[in-house]
């Protein structure tokens, strides 16, 4: 991988980084204002803007040591949890999560894009298991069917990554 390549790369990592950042910002405003489209909107920007960031630092096998290298030049550790874009997918590939969820169910009831305080209705405050997307602004998790993502994470994640790329930049200008 050439310098200009890294530099290219590593200025799409930070890009996409502050992407998400102010992301989190929207969905803090969103949320406090009752905007739930701009609350949606905010949390999948995050989503897809960490996922970015995760697909040039793990990308397909092609590019396998490009990510690699990339990964040793930022100092970014194997269980990073922006290496894991299972959330993402969810929400991205939401349409394919519809139809395989009918093929398997039969029931009526169907709760999606769940709020405050319905998450904490469940019994003994579980997450009712019908609720697909959902979002807790309490504690800053999303939730997709059984499976929990707390963004609190993946932003600090991201936060650091961002840092080591100014890091990284001050040693090569």
């Amino acid at each position: 991988m050439i310098g200009l390549q890294e530099m290219i790369l590593i200025g799409e990592i930070v890009l996409q980084s502050k992407i998400a950042k102010r992301a989190a910002e929207r969905l803090r405003t969103a949320h406090e204002n009752f905007d739930h489209v701009e609350t949606w909107c905010s949390i999948q920007s995050i989503l897809v803007a960490a996922g970015n960031v995760s697909k040039v630092l793990w990308p397909s096998d092609k590019y396998k040591i490009r990510g690699q290298k990339l990964r040793q030049i930022l100092k970014i550790e194997k269980n990073n949890p922006l290496s894991v874009r299972k959330f993402r997918n969810h929400f991205e590939h939401y349409d394919e999560r519809i139809e395989d969820y009918f093929e398997c169910n039969t029931q009526g009831a169907y709760i999606d894009l769940a709020m405050n305080p319905s998450l904490t209705s469940g019994i003994f405050g579980d997450v009712p298991l019908k609720t697909h997307r959902g979002y807790n602004s309490f504690n800053n998790t999303l939730v997709f069917r059984d499976e929990t993502l707390d963004l609190n994470e993946i932003l600090i994640a991201l936060d650091n990554v961002l840092n080591n790329c100014k890091s990284y930049s001050r040693t090569v200008s």
